[in-house]
């Protein structure tokens, strides 16, 4: 139950009795109508715009709409007040009992509480991490790896048919370098000095690789031309490295859908298909572009090339899909690979890049309007870089991976539970500062630990409650006297859970998961705060042994909350705790 939702209804419906009985000017648009918590708390329970949405297109004063409005609302039994506030807003008061009402919901549901159906079973394709097989994934993978993972479980949890897809770029020069850098681990398996000469890839990983091509292919690799082992060796270090990068995400607890290779658009005429589709749309021409803004490099010149007309959508210039040479850009790939996620059927695509990509961004959403004729949006999410601390001062490189602290690292730190929520402590596009030492600290500064604390007390309280006699049975809560909950303190937890199917589609909607981890922060705090009082004040405590049925009420409540907790760190992958030690 979103009653946010039906409230909302409520407002639409008594807006559209005002246009039947002349009130209003009948056909109003009435989309921009919502009904949201008032930015203050002390203004009510839920407050809405309509009044000052549909002012303009009513011809009449926001007020004037608000004081025909409010007194139709307030005939609803959960309406206590409706009351006109400044120009024109409606602030509404709850009748007791109405936020409890949810909590048997929440428990009947379990953790598919706050399920939407706002997605309608839309395909989405979610691309995310695509780092090139060259390594191992570092800690800015890391974090679009739990960015991209939790974002899926979010839009799955709302209703969307969602697949997790991961993009290998092992059609590009890079994954020849890596061939390169294996061979000379591989000679040096056979006891000789590698070369790592600068370019080539110094990282211990491929030490393994070295040893594992000597088992396949002894010496007779040793000696022989680059021509004759390139490709070989190229494929052999590629699979080797999905391999490592699989088993890294796998510990983090993300599993792909999909893995999509690059190399599988070269030589099968995929990219020329892509391109044509463009051509006969007329987007496609020979032209040469203008030099680049600011100081021209030395060795620019003009050059004819192939561009595709991304200014007709949105883009800054047009973009090179050939270059005069007649190779392919990198872009031509890319648009290859979008037109095929299209043709799979996806109703929408989003990409999650790192924030050096973002230059990126408008060539890339030119194209697919291009190939989709619109109908398919594409969203762009970029994350920001990542911070590393420890013993208060930035945390050294790994020697393993040679230029940069890897995802492997970081687990073998603070484990991936602790790894995922805090990489959603902030929005994908803010920088985020790591610290191990925080990480793993006990206290109300730590996020991670005080919505896992959160949970691992309602689960410590059940079993306390049961070892004292209560009955905490499903049937038993559901069949509680939520009349009995008045306090201020369970009310705010009460309207919490209420919150969260709300909380839900808005973070879906906004393709925000950290909102989740934002939410769960807030719940656990009322939590907490509610806990603390009891321990001040023994008639608010949660077991109250001397009336079973205020207790059955509260455990009630706590079981809801520990539900919605439960929920959401499933959303960000993280699982919840039953016990702190």
């Amino acid at each position: 139950m979103n009653l946010f939702a039906q409230i909302q209804e409520l407002v639409l419906d008594r807006l559209s009795r005002l246009m039947q009985e002349g009130a209003l000017p009948a056909g109003l648009d009435l989309s921009g109508v919502s009904v949201e918590p008032p930015r203050d708390a002390a203004h009510g329970d839920m407050a809405t715009n309509a009044a000052m949405v549909l002012a303009r297109r009513a011809r009449m004063k926001p007020r004037d709409i608000a004081e025909a409005l409010a007194p139709q609302l307030a005939e609803d039994p959960r309406i206590e007040s409706a009351g006109v506030a400044g120009p024109g807003f409606i602030n509404l008061r709850f009748a007791p009992g109405v936020w409890a009402a949810v909590i048997p919901e929440a428990l009947e549901e379990g953790k598919g509480f706050g399920r939407s159906a706002m997605g309608q079973g839309q395909r989405v394709n979610v691309e995310f991490v695509s780092a090139n097989p060259t390594g191992p994934l570092h800690v800015g993978h890391t974090r679009g790896a739990v960015f991209g993972d939790a974002l899926a479980s979010l839009l799955d949890f709302a209703g969307f048919e969602v697949t997790r897809e991961y993009y290998v770029n092992d059609g590009g020069a890079q994954v020849d370098v890596l061939a390169r850098s294996a061979y000379e681990r591989y000679r040096e398996a056979h006891g000789l000095e590698p070369k790592i000469a600068d370019g080539l890839y110094p990282g211990d990983y491929l030490v393994p690789v070295g040893e594992a091509l000597k088992e396949r292919y002894g010496e007779a690799l040793l000696g022989r031309p680059e021509s004759e082992w390139l490709d070989e060796v190229r494929t052999f270090a590629t699979e080797a490295m999905m391999a490592m990068i699989r088993a890294d995400l796998a510990d983090l607890g993300v599993v792909m859908d999909v893995y999509f290779s690059e190399k599988s658009l070269y030589g099968t005429g995929r990219i020329e298909a892509a391109l044509a589709d463009l051509e006969a749309k007329g987007l496609l021409y020979r032209g040469t572009l203008a030099p680049p803004k600011g100081k021209l490099p030395e060795d620019w010149e003009p050059r004819e090339q192939l561009l595709f007309r991304s200014t007709a959508f949105g883009d800054d210039v047009d973009r090179p899909v050939k270059k005069s040479d007649g190779s392919w850009t990198y872009f031509a790939p890319d648009i290859a690979y979008h037109l095929d996620k299209i043709t799979r059927g996806f109703d929408a695509l989003i990409d999650v890049w790192g924030a050096d990509h973002g230059g990126y961004v408008k060539r890339m959403k030119a194209a697919v309007a291009a190939l989709s004729g619109g109908r398919v949006p594409l969203d762009v999410k970029l994350t920001q870089l990542v911070r590393l601390f420890k013993n208060g001062a930035p945390y050294k490189m790994s020697k393993r991976a040679g230029t940069f602290v890897t995802l492997r690292d970081v687990i073998e730190e603070v484990g991936p539970d602790v790894t995922r929520f805090t990489m959603l402590t902030r929005r994908n596009d803010a920088p985020l500062d790591f610290d191990f030492d925080k990480a793993l600290e006990q206290s109300k500064d730590n996020p991670v630990w005080y919505v896992q604390y959160a949970h691992a007390r309602s689960r410590s309280l059940m079993r306390r409650a049961e070892a004292a006699g209560l009955d905490v049975s499903p049937a038993a809560l559901r069949r509680a006297d939520l009349s009995r909950l008045d306090h201020p303190g369970e009310i705010a937890l009460a309207r919490r859970v209420a919150e969260w199917p709300r909380v839900v589609e808005a973070a879906a909607a906004a393709h925000e998961p950290h909102r989740i981890a934002f939410f769960l922060y807030d719940i656990a705090s009322e939590l907490h705060a509610h806990w603390n009082r009891g321990t001040d004040q023994p008639a608010l405590r949660f077991i109250t042994e001397d009336d079973p049925a205020l207790a059955t009420a509260r455990l009630a409540l706590v079981r809801a909350v520990s539900v919605v907790i439960a929920a959401g760190l499933g959303i960000l992958g993280v699982t919840p705790a039953e016990e702190m030690r």
